[in-house]
């Protein structure tokens, strides 16, 4: 059998793991609720210091994090995962969903949680969804790191038709086959089994919720939003890594993102695709602690665009 189906099937048949985690893992903190956003938004939170949170992608949860990614990043922060709208305990609120008015529910969650300036990661949707936040109340951002994502000024590279066709059927098997490239079954069957550790472990968001998703995609990558543009004006600093395999959301819109960023750094990983911080754990978690560390220059901005990587 396949080891992309095995795969499939322990996302479908897998019983709900056990609560007992350690403390110091994602997989052992609970679900929490707070009221921001359309009405609440379902939370967890691990490690401490300085807080950093996490914005998951299109019909992702936050169950979708791979934990030892979290876990890697909580050894020297407070890390923050939390549930788009529509999803478990967090509000779907009426009317048109769209990256803007995600990205002020994260703004709601970042006051409601008393987290003042936090670091904030997004990964594919949630990358639109940190620049929105980031353009919207840059009072409330420090650092941004965009990971496999895109921009919403009108200039980004679309996934191609059957691409975009897989997505619209909403089959697993051909959203995982995105993240990691072929020939990647150790690392796609890894990430399973890190997702499969969470207690009552919810894997996908409800189709009626992604189809929402994706209209507010679209709608980001023509540049309808709002927030998406100009980009010249989210002068805080941004670190932005892709995959170079990445066929979802290609490498040609990281690399516009970090040429029209006025404070950007750009890492591409070469044999990575969408899935790039997992593949590439031990090397990206490493780049994002570096980033978050790194020093400013002139009231918060990196010092200059030659300090991205080359590649």
């Amino acid at each position: 059998m396949p080891a992309l189906l095995i795969v499939v099937l322990l996302l479908v048949l897998a019983p709900a793991a056990d609560a007992g985690s350690a403390p110091t893992s994602i997989t052992g903190a609970p679900v929490r609720t707070v009221h921001a956003g359309q009405g609440t938004i379902g939370y967890r939170s691990v490690g401490s210091g300085p807080a950093i949170v996490l914005v998951m992608g299109l019909s992702g949860t936050m169950d979708t994090w791979q934990p030892s990614f979290v876990d890697a990043l909580a050894a020297t922060h407070r890390v923050i995962t939390f549930d788009n709208e529509g999803i478990r305990r967090t509000t779907l609120g009426r009317g048109p969903l769209t990256i803007d008015r995600m990205g002020r529910d994260v703004a709601s969650l970042i006051r409601a949680l008393h987290l003042r300036r936090a670091d904030v990661l997004g990964w594919s949707m949630g990358g639109m969804i940190a620049q929105a936040l980031a353009h919207d109340h840059p009072e409330l951002v420090r650092r941004l790191v965009l990971c496999a994502t895109a921009p919403g000024d009108g200039h980004a590279t679309v996934p191609a038709t059957s691409i975009q066709q897989q997505l619209n059927g909403g089959d697993v098997a051909a959203l995982l086959g995105l993240l990691f490239p072929p020939g990647q079954d150790a690392v796609t069957n890894a990430y399973v089994r890190g997702i499969l550790s969470f207690p009552h472990v919810l894997t996908t968001a409800p189709q009626s919720v992604v189809t929402l998703q994706l209209a507010a995609i679209e709608r980001w990558l023509r540049g309808a939003d709002a927030a998406g543009h100009p980009l010249s004006r989210l002068t805080l600093p941004v670190l932005v890594g892709a995959g170079a395999l990445d066929r979802l959301l290609p490498v040609a819109n990281a690399r516009h993102l970090a040429r029209a960023l006025p404070h950007a750094r750009l890492r591409v990983y070469p044999g990575a695709a969408h899935g790039f911080l997992f593949q590439d754990q031990a090397a990206f978690v490493a780049q994002v602690r570096a980033f978050l560390r790194s020093p400013f220059a002139g009231g918060g901005a990196l010092s200059a665009r030659a300090r991205r990587s080359p590649r």
